[in-house]
């Protein structure tokens, strides 16, 4: 993979996040402050506790922090996986959203 093509895959990747925020604070009583700087998304929940992704370009990986620990994101053609074969993206953001925000978040594409 190419530089521009890992950014193209991260930006719809940071995009996603941002527009799933939108609709969870739309439909839900969940309230995500989700701040974008640069390669960089901070999702704040309302206890206080934050979700940081943001853009290892150098890498080519998407690396996520929660409040249960931080982990690292490659695309392999049409989903982001976590490097040590913990799940997908979206699917791991959607838990570890949830567990901070104390109700069912579901992130996706």
């Amino acid at each position: 993979m190419t530089d521009s093509e890992f950014m193209e895959q991260a930006e719809r990747l940071l995009k996603a996040v941002e527009v799933s925020c939108d609709r969870i604070n739309e439909s839900t009583d969940a309230d995500i402050d989700n701040q974008r700087s640069g390669g960089m998304v901070t999702l704040a929940f309302a206890n206080r506790s934050q979700i940081v992704i943001n853009l290892q370009k150098p890498l080519h990986e998407v690396w996520l922090a929660a409040k249960c620990g931080g982990f690292h994101y490659k695309f392999d053609g049409s989903q982001w996986n976590d490097s040590k074969g913990q799940g997908e993206f979206f699917a791991s953001l959607s838990r570890y959203a949830s567990e901070q925000a104390g109700g069912r978040l579901t992130f996706g594409a």
